[in-house]
């Protein structure tokens, strides 16, 4: 990523972290926050695009839907290039609603 001391901050304050392993080269993972009960919100999913099609990323968000699926709602804020895996996971577009941001660019 481009902020890799960040995210090893931010990995410290997820309540769920997944990670996926080539024997001992990081390949993926997943992080999420979650407010105990209700909703849970997947903040990263980052699979090395060498492991890209090896179902690196559908597995790990499946152990995420294991561990949520007594939760009101899983969130994911998706990219558009991102769409069409995370439907295929068995998320769907909201119809009332749309991601908002508030962006603070860092140097």
């Amino acid at each position: 990523g481009h902020f890799p001391d960040k995210l090893v901050v931010a990995m410290k304050n997820f309540n769920t972290v997944y990670s996926a392993w080539d024997r001992s080269k990081l390949v993926g993972m997943v992080c999420v926050m979650d407010d105990g009960i209700m909703n849970a919100y997947v903040h990263y999913l980052l699979v090395d695009p060498d492991y890209h099609g090896k179902t690196i990323g559908r597995t790990l968000v499946s152990m995420v839907k294991e561990k949520y699926k007594d939760y009101m709602r899983i969130v994911v804020v998706a990219y558009d290039d991102e769409l069409q895996f995370y439907e295929a996971c068995g998320f769907e577009k909201s119809k009332d609603a749309s991601p908002m941001f508030i962006t603070s660019l860092w140097t």
